[in-house]
């Protein structure tokens, strides 16, 4: 298809060149007419003789003046093959626009209006080399980052012993070297070393991250001032750096659905269009009128104007981080009324937070955060980075520690300034005191703190909640007029009733299975539009029944398969920038389109009523088809603000 696509653009680049010679041949030889140089016309015989001389064969004779020659050249060489487009196309039963086009061609021809019908020849083929070279500016994003894809890695053997390999060679667990400023080939963690990275082509922000040992590294990141050594987490096929480029690929073979809007409005133009030509014919008796009308309702702005908009919003949200994958998301998304949010991933972080610490009778919660906090910085269990973050926030100093013991079962024991520390499980702790006085149980997770081989505290987990999940789904209906906002979750009901009362959810659906998620979404789709936005692969199924599917794309591959969007960096702010670049791109794609419309209307009234000419009604065309590229074009450039919440 690229190939096809290519060979269709050289064709009519070289029927736009073609039409710009042919037309330029003939104002220099008008100009030697007016200024008396002289003009020739081409005999049978192929000398040339007086201007009254023709061209004989058999019983027919007809007369091209010289000066007509290279407008029948252009005519013959370049709208021919236009022509035979559009019949395949009519034969088809796509009734397109173009089709004025045609008729256009013909009838110059018919009425020996030969500028004009070359006008139209590149006005057509001319506006399809616009067409892609605006595609090109608008799709720079994608150019961009294959240009940037890494082909060399720099592999560290046991030795120290530095070899270039391609990046297809790198191998999960291989030690690569990245060299300063160099590109990173894969994902990956940092084994030595310390510096920065450039990885703005994802996140968008101007900032150099920090990267020390143990940091994680993106494909497609710009090294700093100094040398890492990483280790390859993934291969370079399925680092994110490709995932990107391979989604991006596969989002321009879709056909989106706001294109066959421009068919659909075209089929109603078209008619209009010659109904108005006729009418000027019939009123004036003059046939050049009607030639007139059809050169300038030629809906060039129709024609380039809607695909521009939709290329050049996909490549505003690339550089946002927001793959679309199926580009027709932009036309719907707003229209959908019903917002389905899975819980862990989407509106929470996935991982626990410090909800609650209950000291017991004679201890203080700040000294017993400190105690534990101290203890579990040497601990990998997945709780100790909540009870770490917890005294950070509190800016509780660490105390030092000793004798630590983490045996399977048993928790996690320690000396802690003196003190005996240890951290255990509810049942652990019953089963050594069952009359103890302890908290009662509740949503979530939860551990018991000794202090001395006495109970000290009892600590609550939840899964945390993203900072901006309240006020986003809080402005859901004002901003994106949704009418209906729910949460479905596999997860426990006090787990996901806890994180609805939290971001302020009526409607809650848990303990679901990926079947009965996948029934709730499409009994939702059948009442009104919804947009489901989850991260796991449960999540696969629903994220495929809904009208819109959006992921966040770390966690699953196979869920960045079902949807038709992709939140690389997963954050709520990029889910409400994807509502605002599709709103936006709705209102320029209309804006260039029905704004074209309207000015060609203008113009067709001005040629029936005999104001413009066939050729002066091609060049306000011309005019128009400008100005419905440019204001499409805009759909590629970030306003100030993409969000507003």
């Amino acid at each position: 298809m690229a190939h096809t696509q290519q060979a269709t653009s050289r064709s009519e680049t070289l029927i736009s060149v073609l039409s710009l010679l042919g037309i330029g041949a003939y104002l220099v030889l008008r100009y030697a007419l007016d200024t008396g140089h002289g003009i020739y016309t081409l005999s049978g015989s192929g000398s040339l003789t007086a201007p009254d001389a023709g061209i004989v064969s058999g019983q027919f004779s007809f007369r091209i003046p010289q000066v007509e020659l290279p407008l029948i050249a252009v005519l013959i060489l370049g709208g021919v093959p236009l022509l035979y487009q559009l019949i395949a196309k009519l034969l088809q039963r796509d009734l397109g626009a173009d089709l004025l086009a045609g008729v256009s061609i013909v009838t110059a021809v018919l009425l020996h209006e030969y500028l004009a019908g070359s006008l139209v020849v590149l006005m057509l083929a001319g506006g399809a080399v616009l067409e892609s070279y605006a595609v090109r500016r608008a799709s720079s994003v994608l150019e961009a980052l294959a240009r940037r894809m890494p082909s060399v890695a720099h592999r560290k053997s046991a030795d120290t012993t530095v070899t270039d390999i391609t990046t297809e060679q790198v191998v999960i667990g291989d030690t690569l070297l990245i060299l300063p400023h160099e590109i990173c080939p894969v994902d990956g963690t940092v084994l030595e070393g310390t510096g920065t990275m450039d990885e703005s082509y994802l996140t968008g922000e101007p900032y150099m991250m920090s990267k020390v040992r143990g940091s994680q590294v993106l494909s497609g990141a710009v090294n700093g001032h100094t040398a890492l050594t990483i280790r390859a987490d993934k291969l370079a096929v399925d680092s994110r750096y490709a995932k990107i480029m391979e989604v991006m690929r596969s989002s321009e073979q879709h056909r989106p659905k706001l294109r066959r809007l421009g068919d659909q409005l075209g089929a109603i133009y078209t008619p209009v269009a010659i109904a108005i030509a006729l009418l000027a014919w019939l009123v004036s008796g003059d046939v050049v009128r009607f030639l007139a009308v059809l050169v300038i309702a030629t809906p060039c702005p129709l024609l380039i104007g809607i695909p521009v908009t939709i290329i050049s919003s996909i490549s505003l949200a690339a550089r946002r981080e927001i793959i679309i994958k199926n580009p027709a998301i932009l036309e719907t998304l707003g229209t959908c009324r019903t917002a389905i949010f899975d819980k862990t991933g989407t509106l929470t972080y996935g991982r626990p937070a410090l909800t609650a610490l209950i000291p017991g009778n004679g201890h203080d919660e700040q000294d017993v955060l400190t105690l534990i906090a101290s203890l579990e910085r040497y601990s990998k269990h997945p709780l100790s980075s909540a009870i770490l973050k917890a005294a950070e926030k509190s800016a509780l100093p660490l105390l030092n520690v000793s004798n630590i013991t983490e045996l399977p079962g048993e928790g996690l024991r320690g000396e802690v300034d003196g003190r005996q520390v240890q951290i255990t499980s509810r049942q652990k702790f019953l089963a050594l005191q069952p009359t103890a006085d302890l908290p009662p149980v509740c949503g979530g997770l939860e551990c018991i703190v000794l202090i001395d081989g006495a109970y000290a505290a009892t600590l609550q987990f939840r899964d945390e909640v993203r900072a901006d999940s309240s006020s986003f789904i809080n402005h859901l209906r004002p901003s994106h007029l949704f009418d209906r906002v729910m949460l479905v979750s596999g997860d426990r009901e006090s787990e996901v009733r806890y994180l609805a009362e939290q971001v302020g959810i009526e409607h809650v659906y848990f303990g679901q299975s990926p079947i009965q998620k996948l029934d709730i979404v499409r009994q939702e789709t059948k009442a009104a539009k919804t947009v489901f936005l989850g991260d796991g692969i449960n999540d696969a199924p629903a994220l495929t029944a809904a009208t819109i599917g959006i992921a966040f794309g770390q966690n699953s591959d196979i869920t960045g398969e079902s949807a038709d969007a992709v939140i690389m960096d997963s954050s709520l702010l990029k889910v409400d920038e994807l509502f605002h670049i599709g709103e936006r791109m709705r209102a320029i794609a209309l804006q260039s389109a029905i704004g074209g419309m309207s000015l060609s209307v203008v113009g067709m009234i001005a040629a029936g009523m005999g104001y413009l000419t066939p050729v002066a009604g091609a060049i306000t065309q011309e005019i128009i088809d400008v100005f419905a590229v440019l204001n499409a074009l805009r759909a590629a450039m970030a306003p100030k603000m993409l969000s507003d919440f």
